[in-house]
């Protein structure tokens, strides 16, 4: 990611206010990039630019690895589809074996019979753990996490937990968060995203520390 800049039109279009000015970055395979930042600080306008979902004003983004989507993320989902049919979608699109991605998303989503129901049905809670369990059945070389994931009960989340960060923590992951347990936890790398630019630091609790100054 390149001298990325994202901007967004006020009053009516007279004025635009900059939300990412200039955000640089390279991820290498393996990596756990923690972005540290308040709320409304651009997070999630950067993790859309991340995983493509929106467009920046300016700037370049090469992906030499497979992205994932946000996890936990149901934005993408067809409301009038069911469970199961979203499966099948999302399937055909990434080129996985349906009937064996949908045994594993039926046993970690644990829906049980609203598998089978139009996802429009759906709890917010329902369709994170939907999307979380499609995203683990898919086996990409990123993963991209905009906070963590509140997709149940405890037991349920340590679950997901233990499925990304130890069962896949080969992988590179970009996480973006206020959490700063979260980022010490799991990332050996941080960035703090403050007024609209990303300063990097050499260690995660050199980061922390700066962010935490903010509070």
């Amino acid at each position: 990611m390149c001298n990325i800049v994202k901007r967004y039109p006020i009053n009516h279009g007279r004025n635009e206010r900059v939300i990412l000015d200039g955000i640089s970055f390279t991820l290498r395979p393996g990596e756990k990039l923690g972005i540290l930042g308040r709320n409304g600080a651009g997070k999630s306008t950067l993790v859309r630019i991340i995983s493509g979902s929106e467009s920046a004003n300016s700037g370049e983004i090469v992906r030499g690895m497979s992205l994932s989507w946000p996890l936990a993320f149901g934005g993408a989902f067809i409301g009038s589809l069911t469970g199961k049919d979203n499966t099948r979608l999302i399937a055909r699109v990434y080129g996985v074996d349906y009937h064996q991605m949908l045994e594993y998303v039926k046993d970690f989503a644990e829906l049980g019979p609203y598998i089978g129901e139009p996802v429009k049905s759906y709890s917010h809670g329902m369709q994170a753990r939907l999307a979380f369990a499609i995203s683990m059945a898919i086996e990409f070389d990123c993963y991209l996490i905009d906070e963590v994931m509140a997709v149940g009960d405890h037991r349920f989340t340590e679950k997901c937990n233990r499925d990304l960060f130890e069962n896949r923590g080969d992988r590179a992951m970009i996480i973006v968060s206020h959490s700063v347990d979260i980022i010490r936890a799991h990332c050996d790398r941080a960035a703090l995203l403050e007024n609209g630019r990303l300063q990097h630091f050499d260690t995660v609790d050199g980061a922390i520390d700066a962010y935490q100054a903010l509070q």
